[in-house]
């Protein structure tokens, strides 16, 4: 399965990573991994997480306080 973040989600995590780059050399680094990790965890268990609204759904991001919103698309692979 793949995935592909909003253009506007995009800019923000390229913000926050620059941010806690700032921070803490490193630490970008790491808030970068723990993004992804969260994505994957909603591209193995889609369905895992509460519905927010509709059929967005949000899986939290370990260590720092973000959620990471997706929603499953019919015919994506």
């Amino acid at each position: 399965m793949s995935f592909r973040f909003h253009p506007e989600a995009e800019q923000e995590l390229t913000e926050a990573v620059q941010y806690y780059e700032e921070i803490e050399p490193g630490l970008g680094n790491d808030f970068a991994v723990e993004v992804f990790a969260a994505v994957q965890r909603a591209i193995a268990y889609p369905r895992a997480w509460t519905v927010l609204e509709g059929e967005v759904r949000r899986s939290f991001v370990k260590r720092f306080p973000y959620g990471v919103l997706y929603a499953e698309e019919d015919g994506a692979s």
